[in-house]
């Protein structure tokens, strides 16, 4: 039997203490939260300071987990080659320690601090956007979501344990 693969990966809360998130835009066009893939022999929480870091600029100290998500399909990538296999992400609240805001060349291309409350009106990814939904519930749950994003955006479960 062969062993499964999926890719890790974790997402950064970062609040302020103005009530501000911080967000960054990608080289596709889309704000969401920093994060992204967890490397070989790296933990999750090293990961989700490393990735915040190098998108944004900002460094952080993690606070709690917020949200577990699977992305549990399968596709072929941009390539036409490349097996893309299922996702789990970990959301972690964080705060900020340092740093100043930056951009990371060839992956961000924007970092700015957001009003709480105008956060949905930047993030128009659908995925991104249930995870954003479930961290502004502020409550102390830690949620969890399975979807798909391929062809559509499609939740399957969602729970808070």
């Amino acid at each position: 039997m062969a062993m499964p693969t999926h890719i890790v990966a974790v997402g950064a809360w970062v609040e302020d203490d103005q009530g501000n998130i911080l967000l960054v835009k990608t080289q596709r066009g889309s704000w969401e939260f920093p994060g992204g893939q967890v490397e070989n022999g790296e933990s999750l929480m090293d990961a989700v300071v490393r990735e915040t870091k190098e998108e944004s600029g900002i460094e952080v100290e993690v606070s709690h987990l917020s949200g577990v998500y699977s992305n549990t399909c399968e596709y072929i990538g941009n390539d036409g080659v490349t097996h893309i296999p299922t996702k789990v992400m970990f959301d972690f609240v964080c705060k900020p320690v340092g740093g100043e805001l930056a951009i990371q060349e060839g992956e961000t291309t924007d970092s700015r601090w957001v009003p709480i409350e105008h956060v949905l009106d930047f993030v128009k990814n659908e995925a991104i956007r249930a995870r954003c939904q479930d961290f502004l519930k502020k409550n102390e749950s830690v949620h969890y979501k399975d979807y798909v994003t391929k062809p559509e955006f499609k939740l399957k479960l969602e729970r808070t344990v």
